[in-house]
Protein backbone atom coordinates (compact mmCIF):
# COMPACT_ATOMS: atom_id res chain seq x y z
CA UNK A 1 0.00 0.00 0.00
CA UNK A 2 0.75 3.37 -0.70
CA UNK A 3 0.67 5.65 1.96
CA UNK A 4 0.93 8.95 -0.46
CA UNK A 5 -2.06 11.70 0.12
CA UNK A 6 -2.87 15.22 -1.68
CA UNK A 7 -2.31 18.13 -0.03
CA UNK A 8 -5.10 20.20 2.04
CA UNK A 9 -5.10 22.76 -0.39
CA UNK A 10 -6.54 19.48 -2.88
CA UNK A 11 -9.08 18.36 0.22
CA UNK A 12 -10.21 22.21 0.53
CA UNK A 13 -10.96 22.53 -3.46
CA UNK A 14 -12.90 19.73 -3.18
CA UNK A 15 -15.40 20.19 -0.60
CA UNK A 16 -15.89 23.37 -2.36
CA UNK A 17 -16.71 22.12 -5.63
CA UNK A 18 -19.26 19.61 -3.84
CA UNK A 19 -20.55 22.35 -1.75
CA UNK A 20 -21.34 24.01 -4.66
CA UNK A 21 -23.31 21.10 -5.74
CA UNK A 22 -24.98 20.80 -2.91
CA UNK A 23 -26.64 24.46 -3.01
CA UNK A 24 -27.54 24.36 -6.69
CA UNK A 25 -27.41 5.03 11.20
CA UNK A 26 -26.64 1.29 11.94
CA UNK A 27 -24.01 -0.27 9.53
CA UNK A 28 -25.15 -3.18 7.07
CA UNK A 29 -25.25 -6.44 8.09
CA UNK A 30 -23.40 -8.84 5.66
CA UNK A 31 -27.00 -10.65 5.61
CA UNK A 32 -28.92 -7.76 4.15
CA UNK A 33 -26.27 -7.39 1.35
CA UNK A 34 -26.86 -11.33 0.75
CA UNK A 35 -30.84 -10.28 1.01
CA UNK A 36 -30.43 -6.72 -1.70
CA UNK A 37 -28.41 -8.76 -3.68
CA UNK A 38 -31.56 -11.89 -3.70
CA UNK A 39 -34.25 -8.50 -4.63
CA UNK A 40 -32.26 -7.99 -7.05
CA UNK A 41 -32.83 -10.66 -9.22
CA UNK A 42 -36.36 -10.55 -8.65
CA UNK A 43 -38.55 -7.71 -8.36
CA UNK A 44 -35.70 -5.19 -9.53
CA UNK A 45 -34.78 -6.95 -12.52
CA UNK A 46 -36.98 -4.24 -14.98
CA UNK A 47 -35.06 -1.28 -12.90
CA UNK A 48 -31.42 -2.94 -12.91
CA UNK A 49 -32.23 -3.29 -17.01
CA UNK A 50 -33.22 0.33 -17.00
CA UNK A 51 -30.19 1.64 -15.37
CA UNK A 52 -27.75 -0.29 -17.40
CA UNK A 53 -29.76 1.00 -20.66
CA UNK A 54 -29.18 4.82 -19.46
CA UNK A 55 -25.41 4.23 -18.26
CA UNK A 56 -23.75 1.56 -21.21
CA UNK A 57 -22.73 4.66 -23.17
CA UNK A 58 -20.13 5.44 -20.01
CA UNK A 59 -18.25 1.63 -20.83
CA UNK A 60 -16.53 4.21 -22.93
CA UNK A 61 -15.41 6.74 -20.28
CA UNK A 62 -14.43 9.68 -22.72
CA UNK A 63 -17.96 9.56 -23.13
CA UNK A 64 -18.42 9.84 -18.95
CA UNK A 65 -16.01 13.07 -19.13
CA UNK A 66 -17.77 14.91 -21.86
CA UNK A 67 -20.88 14.63 -19.32
CA UNK A 68 -19.23 15.94 -16.57
CA UNK A 69 -18.19 12.63 -14.62
CA UNK A 70 -14.25 13.54 -13.39
CA UNK A 71 -11.86 10.74 -12.53
CA UNK A 72 -10.42 10.26 -9.28
CA UNK A 73 -7.27 8.55 -10.83
CA UNK A 74 -6.58 6.18 -7.92
CA UNK A 75 -7.68 2.05 -7.82
CA UNK A 76 -9.47 1.80 -4.00
CA UNK A 77 -8.97 -1.63 -2.44
CA UNK A 78 -10.17 -2.78 0.94
CA UNK A 79 -7.81 -6.13 0.00
CA UNK A 80 -8.42 -7.64 3.90
CA UNK A 81 -12.23 -6.05 3.88
CA UNK A 82 -12.82 -5.32 7.79
CA UNK A 83 -15.58 -5.77 10.54
CA UNK A 84 -14.19 -3.29 13.71
CA UNK A 85 -16.90 -1.70 15.61
CA UNK A 86 -16.89 1.82 14.60
CA UNK A 87 -16.90 1.10 11.17
CA UNK A 88 -18.25 0.10 7.85
CA UNK A 89 -18.25 -4.01 7.27
CA UNK A 90 -16.46 -4.64 3.93
CA UNK A 91 -15.57 -7.57 2.75
CA UNK A 92 -12.64 -8.20 1.18
CA UNK A 93 -12.52 -6.43 -2.43
CA UNK A 94 -12.14 -3.70 -4.65
CA UNK A 95 -14.32 -0.43 -5.85
CA UNK A 96 -11.75 0.17 -8.44
CA UNK A 97 -11.52 4.24 -9.94
CA UNK A 98 -14.62 6.36 -9.24
CA UNK A 99 -15.63 8.89 -12.00
CA UNK A 100 -17.30 11.64 -9.68
CA UNK A 101 -20.20 13.70 -11.13
CA UNK A 102 -20.70 16.80 -8.74
CA UNK A 103 -23.22 18.39 -10.58
CA UNK A 104 -25.60 15.49 -9.88
CA UNK A 105 -25.32 15.64 -5.92
CA UNK A 106 -28.73 16.33 -4.33
CA UNK A 107 -31.14 15.34 -2.23
CA UNK A 108 -33.40 13.40 -4.84
CA UNK A 109 -31.66 10.71 -6.60
CA UNK A 110 -32.39 9.38 -10.43
CA UNK A 111 -32.02 5.97 -10.97
CA UNK A 112 -30.30 6.63 -14.84
CA UNK A 113 -27.93 9.30 -13.02
CA UNK A 114 -25.69 7.84 -10.56
CA UNK A 115 -22.94 10.75 -8.66
CA UNK A 116 -20.41 7.87 -9.34
CA UNK A 117 -19.49 5.33 -12.47
CA UNK A 118 -16.74 2.39 -11.21
CA UNK A 119 -14.62 1.38 -13.50
CA UNK A 120 -11.84 -1.44 -12.82
CA UNK A 121 -8.26 -0.71 -14.67
CA UNK A 122 -7.58 -3.96 -16.95
CA UNK A 123 -4.42 -3.18 -18.76
CA UNK A 124 -4.22 0.27 -20.55
CA UNK A 125 -8.36 0.50 -20.68
CA UNK A 126 -10.49 0.93 -17.83
CA UNK A 127 -13.65 -1.02 -17.92
CA UNK A 128 -16.89 -0.02 -16.41
CA UNK A 129 -17.84 -2.14 -13.14
CA UNK A 130 -20.92 -0.40 -11.53
CA UNK A 131 -22.14 2.72 -10.58
CA UNK A 132 -22.63 4.10 -7.11
CA UNK A 133 -25.50 7.00 -5.76
CA UNK A 134 -23.80 9.00 -2.91
CA UNK A 135 -25.12 11.60 -0.98
CA UNK A 136 -23.36 13.67 1.39
CA UNK A 137 -25.34 13.75 5.17
CA UNK A 138 -25.09 17.66 4.81
CA UNK A 139 -27.73 16.99 2.13
CA UNK A 140 -29.29 14.39 3.58
CA UNK A 141 -29.90 13.16 7.54
CA UNK A 142 -31.46 10.23 7.15
CA UNK A 143 -30.41 7.37 4.25
CA UNK A 144 -32.26 8.31 1.35
CA UNK A 145 -33.14 4.82 -1.25
CA UNK A 146 -32.36 4.16 -4.69
CA UNK A 147 -33.74 0.88 -6.83
CA UNK A 148 -35.67 -0.30 -3.48
CA UNK A 149 -32.55 -0.05 -0.77
CA UNK A 150 -31.29 2.43 1.83
CA UNK A 151 -27.78 3.84 0.90
CA UNK A 152 -25.37 2.58 3.21
CA UNK A 153 -23.77 4.32 6.10
CA UNK A 154 -23.47 7.33 6.82
CA UNK A 155 -19.86 7.48 6.80
CA UNK A 156 -16.64 9.10 6.45
CA UNK A 157 -14.30 9.93 2.74
CA UNK A 158 -12.35 7.80 1.54
CA UNK A 159 -9.49 9.03 1.87
CA UNK A 160 -7.18 9.99 0.14
CA UNK A 161 -9.38 10.46 -3.43
CA UNK A 162 -12.50 11.74 -1.00
CA UNK A 163 -11.52 13.82 1.78
CA UNK A 164 -12.31 11.88 5.27
CA UNK A 165 -14.54 14.90 6.88
CA UNK A 166 -16.82 14.53 3.89
CA UNK A 167 -19.55 12.92 5.85
CA UNK A 168 -22.25 10.59 3.52
CA UNK A 169 -24.36 7.50 2.79
CA UNK A 170 -23.33 5.58 -0.53
CA UNK A 171 -24.84 2.50 -2.65
CA UNK A 172 -22.89 0.52 -5.31
CA UNK A 173 -24.43 -1.49 -8.06
CA UNK A 174 -22.73 -3.98 -9.74
CA UNK A 175 -24.19 -3.76 -12.48
CA UNK A 176 -21.46 -5.08 -15.47
CA UNK A 177 -19.30 -7.31 -12.94
CA UNK A 178 -20.73 -10.23 -10.87
CA UNK A 179 -19.68 -9.70 -7.73
CA UNK A 180 -19.29 -12.99 -5.49
CA UNK A 181 -20.36 -10.62 -2.55
CA UNK A 182 -23.16 -9.51 -3.99
CA UNK A 183 -24.80 -7.14 -6.55
CA UNK A 184 -25.47 -3.84 -3.75
CA UNK A 185 -21.78 -5.05 -1.29
CA UNK A 186 -19.69 -1.99 -1.21
CA UNK A 187 -16.62 -3.89 -2.62
CA UNK A 188 -16.17 -6.92 -5.18
CA UNK A 189 -13.77 -9.71 -4.71
CA UNK A 190 -13.72 -9.79 -8.02
CA UNK A 191 -12.49 -6.15 -9.03
CA UNK A 192 -8.31 -5.88 -9.14
CA UNK A 193 -6.87 -2.80 -8.58
CA UNK A 194 -2.92 -3.02 -10.24
CA UNK A 195 -0.28 -2.63 -8.05
CA UNK A 196 1.72 1.17 -8.68
CA UNK A 197 1.10 4.56 -6.72
CA UNK A 198 -2.30 5.02 -7.77
CA UNK A 199 -3.83 2.13 -5.89
CA UNK A 200 -5.02 2.98 -1.80
CA UNK A 201 -5.07 0.12 -0.16
CA UNK A 202 -7.21 0.74 3.09
CA UNK A 203 -9.36 -0.21 5.92
CA UNK A 204 -13.02 0.04 5.72
CA UNK A 205 -14.11 3.81 6.64
CA UNK A 206 -15.16 4.78 10.02
CA UNK A 207 -19.13 5.63 11.14
CA UNK A 208 -20.45 8.82 11.97
CA UNK A 209 -23.54 10.41 13.03
CA UNK A 210 -25.21 11.99 10.17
Amino acid sequence: MMSRRFGPSWTTRLIAVLALAIIATPSVSQAQVKQQGKAAAGGNAAAIAAVKAALDKYKDPIAAVRDGYFSTVGCIDFPSGGSEHGSMEYKPGAMGVHFLNPALIGPKLDSTKPQVLLYEPVGDKLVLTGAEWFVPTAVSKTPPSILGHELMGPMEGHAPIIPAELHHWDLHVWLYKDNPNGMFSPTNSAVKCPKGVYTFADAPPKMVKP
